[in-house]
Order: C-alpha cells, then sequence, then structure tokens
C-alpha cells in the first residue's frame, strides 16, 4: 500500500484530497495544525486503519515514520482575512513549511507535489493567464504574504528539483469551491452564500465587473491526482475557464437561494484581482484534464452543505487559533 502525506490535511482541499487517496486504496498521513483546517472535515476517517492524524505544525521540523512515496504540500491560510489576521504564520507555511517537506521527500525518496495558486499571477496584465506568464504582484502589499510565499515556494521546489533531482510536481489552482468551506473566511462564494443565509444583501466589492473562474472541488481533486502521478515537472493551471463577473456572480446566488436581497457595493480592497481566469492548454494536453461540473451543478451542492450546517455557524466570525505574535 503506497503512503502519502497531505499538510493542511484537515482543511478544505486538503480533507477532500484525504478521501480521494483513500478511495485509491493508499495510505493517509493528514498533517495540519488546525490554524484555519477542522478536525471535523476528516472525523470520518478517524477508525479507518489505513488513515492516520497528526496535529502539528508543518513550518516547524517534520517526520513520519516508515516508508513515504509521496507528499502533498496543502497546509497554507487561504483567504484574505486569514492573510491580515495570521500574516507571519502565511509566510512561514511557504517558506519553512515547504523547505521541511523537500528535506523530508530527499530522506524518504518520495514525490512532492505542491499546492500554488492563481495568485501568484497578481493583478494581470495577460488574459486569460497561461503558466509562461511571470505575474504582476506586490509584494509588500496587504495581499503580497501570501501571494509572495506561493512565488517563493514554487521557486525553492523547482530548486530541489533540478539541485537535488528530487520529483516534484506544482499546481496552481484557480478559484475552488465545494463543501467544507468555511462560510466565514471572506472569500467570495461563501461569503455570498453566508448573507443569502442570513437575509442580509450581498456585499460586491468595486463595481461587481472583476472577474473569476469558479472550478468545483471533485475537479480539481481529479486535476491534481493525474498531476501527481504524471511525469511533469513544471506549473500546471488547474481551474475552471467558465469566467463571470462577481456582479454576474452575485445575481446568480440570489436566484439560487431564493432570496429578496439586493447586491451593495463597497470599494475595493488593495490589489484586488480585476481578472482571474486560467489557460488550462496545458492541463488538457498533459493530463487529458478539464472541468466536468458545471457551475449550476457544482452550487447546487454546496449551497445544500451550507444550509445543512448549525445555524451558529452563520454568525460565527472567522476564527484563528491563538499563535503568540511572531
Amino acid at each position: 500500500m503506497k503512503r502519502v502525506l497531505i499538510t493542511g490535511g484537515a482543511g478544505f482541499l486538503g480533507s477532500h484530497l484525504c478521501d480521494r487517496f483513500i478511495k485509491e486504496g493508499y495510505h493517509v498521513m493528514a498533517m495540519d495544525n488546525l490554524i484555519t483546517g477542522d478536525i471535523r472535515n476528516i472525523e470520518h476517517l478517524f477508525h479507518l486503519p489505513n488513515f492516520e492524524f497528526y496535529h502539528h505544525d508543518v513550518s516547524k521540523y517534520i517526520h513520519v515514520p516508515g516508508e513515504l512515496d509521496y507528499i502533498l504540500h496543502f497546509a497554507s491560510p487561504a483567504s484574505p482575512i486569514d492573510y491580515l489576521k495570521i500574516p507571519i504564520p502565511t509566510l512561514k507555511v511557504g517558506s519553512l513549511g515547504i523547505h521541511n517537506c523537500l528535506g523530508l521527500a530527499r530522506v524518504k525518496g518520495a514525490r512532492v507535489l505542491i499546492a500554488s495558486t492563481s495568485e501568484i499571477y497578481g493583478d494581470p496584465n495577460v488574459h486569460p493567464q497561461p503558466e509562461e506568464y511571470w505575474g504582476n504582484v506586490n509584494p509588500v502589499g496587504p495581499r503580497g504574504v501570501y501571494d509572495e510565499a506561493k512565488r517563493f515556494q514554487e521557486a525553492i521546489t523547482m530548486a530541489y528539483h533540478t539541485y537535488h533531482g528530487l520529483e516534484t510536481r506544482i499546481v496552481r489552482i484557480f478559484n475552488t469551491y465545494g463543501p467544507r468551506m468555511r462560510l466565514n473566511d471572506g472569500r467570495v462564494l461563501p461569503a455570498f452564500i453566508g448573507q443569502a443565509l442570513r437575509g442580509e444583501d450581498l456585499t460586491v466589492f468595486g463595481d461587481g465587473s472583476q472577474t473569476r473562474s469558479f472550478c468545483y472541488v471533485d475537479d480539481l481533486v481529479e486535476g491534481i491526482y493525474r498531476l501527481l502521478l504524471s511525469d511533469y515537472a513544471y506549473p500546471v493551471n488547474i481551474g475552471n475557464p467558465s469566467e463571470i463577473t462577481i456582479k454576474e456572480f452575485g445575481e446568480e446566488i440570489i436566484k439560487l437561494t431564493g432570496t429578496t436581497q439586493q447586491l451593495i457595493f463597497k470599494d475595493l480592497p488593495t490589489d484586488d484581482p480585476k481578472q482571474r481566469q486560467p489557460d488550462i492548454t496545458k492541463a488538457k494536453a498533459i493530463l487529458g484534464w478539464e472541468p466536468k461540473v458545471s457551475r449550476a451543478e457544482g452550487l447546487k451542492v454546496t449551497y445544500d452543505y451550507f444550509k445543512s450546517l448549525p445555524e451558529e455557524e452563520l454568525y460565527k466570525a472567522a476564527y484563528h487559533r491563538e499563535f503568540v505574535k511572531q
């Protein structure tokens, strides 16, 4: 039985990856410090003999006993609220964290796949964004802690690949959604649905003309799985190229939820990207991958999930475990 370590395993994406690798017959070790992850995302796996959980911060020294075939580094805060509240841990997990994973991979002879992001393109001057585009990022802006952590993560991963001959894979993830997202994490989709469920108007930042491209989590996980098992070491965009403006998306959510709220408009946050759409030419050619789940289908499943949450979840502020100021 092949063994895989998934950092950030109790998070939104990490928990879905745990499910996929369990389904594929792997021995799965999830590691998470629960700063933004939630143990409830993986508690259904705890009874399985081929699942382990390590409550640990990957930014510190890491070791797992026994053989290891794959490491998937998905530990990282991933929303604008996170960047502002815990900027230093965000930078550490993308630098010290990946360094520890790469060192462990060398010792174990494991292949590493890292979760990069469309945010490395910043506020892009090229549209849609191909992997060859180097990005337009403000390194000292409020989003810089996340953007630059991911850019550094790519650089050190590629250095280990070229210098040490380590087997590495890099996935650049575009906006993803689905069950287990945090309702209060500040990203547009859970924010809109949360406001709709609470009977509030939906807040659009800017004039709503900025665009996003939303990929359902099952499609994303399939792309990640194919990339891990491929022989391609350079970055690959995984996302859904179906682009929509934020204003149109808000109107879709109002229609989906059957609420009577209106859209209200507020100032656009600093360095918020105006456009976001993946060029998935490489994913199609190299992995034979493209998204299958329509936005209408995925949104219905996601809305049903949010509706099933206890009412207190609707009113809970974004929460991060206490860290000593670093």
